[in-house]
């Protein structure tokens, strides 16, 4: 191997092109905030949840925005479309974000697979199909739309985001407007209410309100795609986290209005994800409840597409700085799209599916094991994006003030550090199931693997392993200076400078 070694100019994704506002409508989707509503919340309550539910979201959208400002100020040092591999890898070093970046693979395809296993269900008070039929559908409309300009995508969503928060809103006007007994309470807005619920129980409850809001982060994927990034991340992310927690409260709030404080865990508990739909159908016309099963529908298709983007972009990512094979890190010549990525990820899911279908897997209890599983991996790269935020701008802080370098990282490791120990310590619980070494086991594989092939990398590969992270800028090695003196060249100006990493940098 020579002294010197380059790394090709790397394709890049379309600047520019994404607003503040559609990345926002990105992440709300890949969220489905109506299905949330839905499901989440009459499990909870069914679940034994206090009366002050509401409290509960709103503090945990208070604690994410705390992590929102390390998260934020990372991202406008480093757009990257690989945000949580980038953030780990520059923070904790570069096997380890490679371990990330295999996890963040799974846990973003298992949420998407979990995804197509829950549409059947949605759609079945509407349509008579067997769910691979379903799932089927809504992955050719996918495939579809990652192949287009990501503006393509970002005009659908802006119809489908809102058509769900007035879905949620509507039906909570409606509850507050015909309260039971005709009178309003405010009982699960009272501090007092959160009180009395047993430890494991107050764990497991905390942990299913975190992982409601789990597709926040994605907003850090179009970083290198948004205009005006330094301040469109931290604006979009801010403004996710607020809408969630709102949207949630006030729908949770609502639902307790409509059936009386006293009666809220029992019809949570007899009609489960249709409480929603059976306390509007008993205020509205019956169109309104339809056009709300429509949306549902609609908003988990939304978030298909939303996820599929955010792994294309990974996917994307590691190929552009050839973790992966380069061929991942070609994008469309006419919509600079993701374009090989996409296709790969297209190819994945549909033998996912293929494979359930021939299973004949029971798609209720896919979608259930898929969501939590992948969505408890997202909340670990939240905290390790925490702990990287927390060491990469204290050891740079290029003027970054205590708060966002020091106070926010550190509270929101502390934070997340015990929500994903009591996740794990009550596993059982969370996913339905006796098994609680599994899950654990696979999240586990996937990092060690990334880890080992980092470490395989350096040795290997050591332009490749000194870009991890770079988002494919130029990288020069050169031996130690202890051991080569330079020797100064003429420069011809205005040439580019490739960045120049020391071989004894590389053992991070």
């Amino acid at each position: 191997m020579g002294v010197n070694e380059a790394v090709p100019p790397p394709q890049t994704l379309a600047a520019g092109r994404l607003g503040g506002v559609s990345i926002v409508f990105f992440a709300v989707a890949a969220v489905t905030p109506l299905s949330v509503v839905a499901t989440v919340v009459p499990g909870a309550y069914a679940g034994g949840a206090p009366l002050a539910l509401p409290l509960l979201f709103l503090g945990l959208g208070l604690l994410l925005l705390v992590f929102a400002a390390g998260y934020d100020a990372m991202s406008r040092r480093m757009p990257h479309a690989g945000a949580l591999y980038c953030f780990i890898a520059r923070g904790l070093g570069r096997p380890l974000g490679v371990g990330a970046a295999w996890l963040a693979l799974l846990a973003y395809t298992a949420l998407q697979v979990g995804l197509y296993a829950a549409v059947a269900a949605a759609a079945e008070p509407l349509v008579s199909l067997r769910w691979p039929v379903v799932a089927l559908g809504c992955w050719a409309v996918v495939a579809l739309y990652g192949l287009l300009r990501v503006t393509a995508t970002a005009w659908l969503l802006t119809v489908l985001v809102p058509a769900q928060a007035a879905v949620i809103l509507g039906y909570s006007l409606a509850d507050v407007a015909q309260p039971a007994g005709g009178r309003l309470t405010w009982a699960a807005l009272a501090p007092a209410n959160l009180s009395g619920l047993p430890r494991p129980a107050l764990g497991i409850l905390l942990v299913l309100v975190a992982l409601a809001f789990v597709g926040f982060e994605t907003t850090a994927a179009y970083a290198e795609e948004a205009r005006c990034r330094r301040r469109a991340i931290a604006r979009a992310t801010c403004l996710s986290i607020v809408s969630l927690a709102v949207l949630f409260a006030a729908a949770t709030w609502a639902m307790s209005v409509a059936t009386g404080p006293g009666r809220i865990a029992a019809e949570a508990g007899a009609r489960g994800p249709d409480l929603m739909f059976d306390l509007a159908a008993a205020r509205l016309a019956p169109w309104a409840v339809t056009l709300g099963r429509v949306v549902m529908v609609a908003g988990l298709l939304a978030a298909m597409i939303a996820l599929h983007q955010t792994i294309a972009r990974y996917l994307f990512a590691l190929g552009r700085e050839r973790v992966l094979p380069p061929v991942l890190g070609r994008t469309g010549r006419r919509t600079s799209a993701p374009a090989a990525a996409s296709l790969t990820q297209t190819v994945i899911v549909g033998l996912v599916i293929g494979a359930g279908a021939l299973a004949d897997a029971d798609p209720a209890t896919a979608a259930r094991l898929l969501g939590v599983g992948g969505g408890l991996c997202i909340l670990l790269l939240l905290l390790g994006a925490s702990l990287a935020a927390l060491m990469f701008l204290n050891r740079h802080p290029n003027g970054e003030g205590v708060f966002t370098r020091l106070l926010a990282p550190g509270l929101s490791t502390v934070a997340l550090g015990a929500l994903a120990y009591l996740a794990f310590a009550d596993l059982p619980a969370l996913l339905g199931v006796p098994e609680r070494v599994v899950l654990p086991a696979v999240a586990a594989a996937a990092v060690l693997l990334g880890v080992v092939y980092g470490l395989a990398l350096r040795s290997a590969a050591p332009v490749t392993y000194a870009g991890i992270g770079l988002g494919g800028a130029a990288v020069v090695v050169t031996p130690s200076v202890a051991v080569v003196r330079s020797v100064p060249r003429q420069r011809q100006p205005g040439a580019h400078r490739p960045e120049r990493v020391n071989r004894q940098e590389l053992t991070g």
